[in-house]
């Protein structure tokens, strides 16, 4: 469905949408391509404040007719590859892929269980965001593990932000003026998560994130890719749950900076202050983020547009100035603006390569996708 058709259909019809994130939940209503009302907390609801946290956001909004819930779905595994509506059978599948997404599936499905009962006569839409990633090449999926192995547990490379990738992608087109058809783009998604996507022609070539969320970059408290070897040895000396913990809660930008923060707001005036902990949190920070970047650059013919997007993408020109130092040899400059408050290039104008900043906006696009979904079902 184009985005004329897709507004065309949303203007009669609210969305709630919810998104479950790995230290935050937000909850939107959103109609005709706009947001009416919104509900953010810092860290995402538990399966005791599931039902509370929306009975308060619908109690405000029982005069407006919901056509159906849109649910953010970070790993959807093999069960849901594509936006689908959900069923008992479907979401009992989900609660056994837990443990691939440990900080994100169970908030998200405390949340599903507690939608479907408050707005039961409505249809529940699943989002994945492996959905973007579903159709990447055989060589960047595949993992060089034994063939045994990928056949018998479905080893592969699923990649994840694939919502805020295709908002970000689609944002670019309108802003560069061309169609996403022609574009090579390169998409960097920094915030609690954060990964580098490579996009050609409105499909995902390559992406850091892997089986799971956990892969990639160091991230706010998450490690991102490390020496697996190390971890074998690591479990020689301690237990897997410890092992577990520390790398998806206590790692990345948290663990760099010796437990000071995992927020690059906090790491920048730490550093400024003279902390070098937090400096060499920055430092590694950046020179990972260029790293991915270059790799993800090796799938493109060529680079038509760096993309910054999530809330240290959008929001934080410290992190965007010391990765794009780093980037020189693929013609690309540090950004000329700093302060800037809506999306489009902080390159300077002439840049051999633009750089963007995109609002990441996950809200609108799990409307768009759940009426799609909806269309499709009409049809």
């Amino acid at each position: 469905m184009s985005r004329a058709m897709d507004e065309q259909v949303a203007e009669s019809a609210a969305i709630l949408t919810v998104n479950a994130g790995s230290s935050s939940l937000r909850l939107d209503l959103v109609q005709g391509g706009s947001v009416l009302d919104s509900a953010h907390a810092e860290r995402a609801a538990g399966p005791g404040s599931a039902g509370e946290e929306l009975s308060a956001f619908l109690g405000g909004h029982f005069d407006r007719d919901v056509r159906a819930v849109a649910h953010r779905l970070v790993h959807g595994g093999d069960v849901v590859r594509a936006p689908a509506v959900a069923d008992d059978e479907t979401v009992a599948a989900l609660r056994g892929l837990t443990g691939l997404a440990p900080l994100h599936l169970p908030p998200a499905l405390a949340l599903l269980e507690a939608a479907r009962a408050e707005l039961p006569a409505v249809p529940h839409v699943l989002c994945p965001d492996t959905a973007f990633h579903a159709g990447l090449p055989d060589e960047a999926a595949a993992y060089a593990l034994p063939s045994e192995w990928r056949d018998r547990y479905g080893l592969r490379r699923h990649g994840f932000h694939g919502l805020s990738c295709a908002w970000a992608a689609d944002r670019a087109s309108e802003l560069l003026g061309r169609p996403p058809a022609e574009l090579d783009l390169v998409l960097a998604h920094l915030g609690g998560g954060c990964s580098v996507t490579a996009v050609s022609g409105g499909r995902s070539l390559d992406t850091s994130m892997g089986f799971t969320p956990l892969d990639g970059l160091p991230m706010s408290k998450r490690s991102g890719s490390v020496d697996p070897g190390m971890l074998l040895w690591l479990l020689d000396r301690m237990p897997a749950p410890e092992l577990a913990d520390g790398l998806w809660r206590r790692s990345g930008l948290l663990g760099l900076s010796g437990g000071r923060s995992g927020d690059t707001r906090e790491l920048v005036a730490a550093e400024r202050d003279g902390d070098a902990a937090a400096g060499l949190a920055l430092r590694v920070f950046a020179r990972r983020i260029g790293r991915e970047i270059a790799a993800a650059a090796t799938s493109l013919r060529r680079i038509d547009a760096l993309v910054f997007t999530g809330e240290i993408g959008w929001d934080q020109p410290e992190v965007r100035e010391a990765v794009c130092r780093r980037l020189g040899l693929l013609g690309i400059e540090p950004p000329a603006l700093a302060g800037r408050r809506d999306d489009g290039p902080v390159s300077a104008a002439g840049a051999a390569v633009p750089v963007l900043v995109v609002q990441v906006r996950e809200e609108l696009q799990l409307a768009r996708e759940c009426l799609r979904v909806l269309a499709e079902e009409e049809t």
